[in-house]
């Protein structure tokens, strides 16, 4: 059964009357959890680009990279999307269900911002309300600041990252804190370990571009030391 199919059930389970938001409280049993996490990132997707105003083609591209939506699928996808952009429910009662959700589980949660970023950037740019948005849900998330910051300076193409945000790590740390940080970070990222954890694909997915981010930015940090 696909996980498009599981997603269609778990619509159709809604009470009549109840809108998307509601599918939530019916997901929260651990072999639930892939599906969850999918509709909760187009959930969230949809309320984003309500906050904007518009729908580019480079951000539906990058949901499909992120959810590889095979054609016989696509009509499921659009069908949460459309729920839940059209739901009088507030993004912030989305978020707060979501939160609620994986409260015992808060790497999802992370994986979950890491995707709507992704989508957020896809054209290129950064709307000011996509970055209320962000930030709002981050807060109701409970992710702690350096954690938003660390996944923003990663994503966000208004400047060259700073590789110490993306590490979440700052310049007065020693160079062998910082390295410890950064192994910390790579086995946590390992698509392996995600895998065995059984996190969703998606979130597999974005681990991938995470392992070669944080790479990148412990490379440049431990040059500027060597050539300090």
């Amino acid at each position: 059964m696909s996980i498009w199919t599981r997603i269609s059930q778990a619509i159709q389970a809604l009470a009549k009357g109840e809108g998307l938001s509601a599918v939530f409280e019916h997901l929260r049993t651990p072999p639930q959890r892939s599906v969850a996490f999918t509709i909760a990132v187009i959930a969230l997707s949809a309320k984003m680009a309500k906050a904007d105003g518009q729908v580019t083609r480079a951000e539906v591209r990058a949901f499909r990279e992120v959810f590889h939506i095979a054609s016989g699928d696509e009509e499921g996808a659009a069908r949460v999307f459309n729920l839940a952009r059209q739901d009088v429910a507030g993004f912030e009662e989305y978020a707060s269900r979501i939160a609620r959700m994986f409260r015992e589980d808060r790497t999802m949660l992370f994986h979950l911002m890491e995707g709507l970023f992704y989508i957020a950037v896809a054209d290129g740019r950064y709307h000011p309300k996509e970055d209320d948005f962000l930030t709002r849900v981050a807060e109701i998330f409970r992710m702690p600041q350096p954690e938003f910051r660390s996944v923003r300076a990663r994503f966000v193409p208004d400047a060259e990252p700073d590789p110490y945000s993306v590490l979440g790590v700052t310049p007065e740390m020693d160079l062998t804190q910082i390295r410890k940080v950064w192994r910390k970070q790579v086995r946590e990222s390992h698509p392996d370990k995600m895998i065995a954890r059984g996190l969703p694909a998606e979130a597999v997915r974005l681990s991938e571009r995470r392992l070669v981010d944080i790479n990148r930015a412990w490379e440049e940090i431990s040059t500027q030391r060597q050539e300090a």
